[in-house]
Order: structure tokens, then sequence, then C-alpha cells
């Protein structure tokens, strides 16, 4: 593989993917607890959501180096704009052209759930730009946690599920885990921020962490895990098979070890914290897919 090409994959940032991809696999599941799953806009909305997290994550590359907002040899993932390894005007093009492909995907959408949901696919378009970029980019004003909660949480598992059900009917179990996937997605959020703090604080940046400081990003961290189950429960404890609880009890167990393995952590040494955080909730989203599947 070139250097080239490595560049590229790196500013995909592929280790948090996960995140978007759990979202949809809870919405799945939802939609097989209703006896409504349906392949192909399942698949669709699992595409939609991945490109429009890369476009984000380019966006975020593209914006936070022409806003003099990264500097190189950061404690971070590298970028690869920041570092020189691709350039700035190609960042901006691939950004919007991923954006536009992502919004043709996402408007086929509409066969199932009817016209309305281009609205859904401009606000999540925004979204994937107005993190990092705009009047008032919600990573520099400590809004990126919630915006996360939104849009990896309540957009994929609620929309994923009334593609597929074209019904609301859903929503007791469909809201609480939706917003469960959502507490998980931030935490890989605090975790990239609680990284970063130093060098967003030196540039202006106001992240959640910048504001509060490590000691509440970590009770955050773990206020989340704890919330996000509490309401999986709400979703799932009078309607599925109790043995099936054994996953939460698993989930909560390595939520503690990865949040003491935080607290003793600083610089480089988050990195496989902020992945792990994203593949246990991952790993969670698809035992919530086969609970509710085989229900």
């Amino acid at each position: 593989m070139t250097a080239k090409a490595k560049a590229w994959i790196g500013a995909m940032r592929l280790h948090t993917l996960p995140v978007s991809v759990a979202g949809v696999l809870t919405g799945g599941g939802c939609a097989a607890f209703y006896g409504s799953f349906k392949t192909a806009p399942f698949l669709i909305c699992l595409l939609f959501a991945i490109g429009a997290q890369i476009v984000s994550n380019f966006a975020n590359e593209y914006f936070d180096y022409r806003n003099g907002l990264d500097r190189k040899g950061r404690e971070g993932f590298r970028r690869g704009v920041t570092e020189g390894d691709i350039s700035p005007r190609a960042m901006r093009n691939a950004t919007f052209g991923l954006l536009a492909l992502t919004c043709l995907l996402g408007c086929s959408l509409i066969i199932w759930g009817g016209w309305w949901l281009v609205f859904v696919g401009i606000a999540v378009a925004l979204f994937a730009l107005a993190y990092s970029t705009g009047p008032y980019p919600l990573s520099h004003h400590g809004l990126g946690e919630i915006a996360v909660v939104i849009f990896f949480g309540f957009v994929p598992v609620v929309f994923t599920s009334y593609v597929q059900t074209g019904s609301w009917d859903m929503m007791p179990v469909t809201l609480p885990l939706s917003l469960a996937i959502g507490f998980m997605g931030a935490n890989v959020l605090v975790v990239n921020n609680y990284r970063d703090m130093e060098d967003d604080r030196r540039v202006g940046k106001k992240t959640l962490a910048v504001r509060w400081g490590k000691r509440a990003m970590e009770r955050l961290y773990l206020a989340n895990g704890f919330i996000a189950l509490l309401l999986v429960e709400i979703a799932t404890a009078l309607v599925v098979n109790p043995l099936w609880q054994l996953g939460a009890l698993l989930y909560i167990n390595f939520h503690y070890l990865t949040w003491v393995r935080l607290c003793n952590s600083e610089g480089s040494e988050l990195n496989p914290i902020l992945g792990r955080t994203a593949m246990l909730m991952f790993l969670f989203s698809i035992w919530l897919f086969v609970e509710l599947s085989l229900r």
C-alpha cells in the first residue's frame, strides 16, 4: 500500500466507524423485533451512515487545518492534511464529492419512507459539516457530545427502524435504545476530546473537555455507560428472555474496566482506549441485533 493510500485510509478514521454502524444495527434489530426487517433499506442505511461519518471526518481534517486548529505532531491519530500527506484542495474535493454521493444514496430511502425523509437527510448532511465549520462549529463550542447522541444515536436507530416498518409503533423499544446508543457514541468523543484537551485549549477550541476539565470528563464517561445500560433495560427488560441480559452485564463490566484505563492514561496512550470504546459499542449493538431478532 502506498503512503498516499495509507494517508487517505487514516483520514477516514476507520477506528471510529463502528459508531455509525452500531446505530444502524440497533435500528435493524428493532425492525426485526416487530417482524419487519428488510435487507435493502437496512443496507442503504448502513452505507449512508458510514458515508456520512467519513464525510464528517474528512471535513474535520480540512476545516481544522484551514482554521489553524491542528498542529504537527499532535497526540491524536495522524492528520494527513496537517502533516502534508494530503493536499487541502484534495481533501476539500473529497469531502464535498463524497457528501454528494452519500446524499444521492440516501435519497433512495424515499422509496420506503416517503419524500419527507429528504429533510432528515439534509439535517444529517448539515451536521456532517457543522461539526467542524459554519458560523457556530459544534465541536468548537462544547456541543459535540450532544450532537453525537442525536446523529449517531437517535437518528440512525429511529429512522433505520422506520424505513423498514413504516410505522412509529415501535418507539417504546426504539427510542430508549436510540438514546442508549447515542450515549455510548458520545463516549468515543469524550475520549477524543479528553486526549486533545491541551492541544485544543492552546488554539482556542472550546470542547466540553476544555470547558469542564479532565476529572469531569472521566465522570461523564462513566455516567454515560450506566445511563446507556439503564435505557437498554427500560427497552428490553420486559420484552426479551432474561438470559439476554447477560450482554448488558458484560457491557457494563467492560465499560468500567475501560474507564479505569482512561483515568490512568494520557496522550497517545488514549488512542487504543478510543478504539476500544467504539468497538465495545459496536459489539453491544451486534448483541442487541441478535437479541431483538431472536426474542
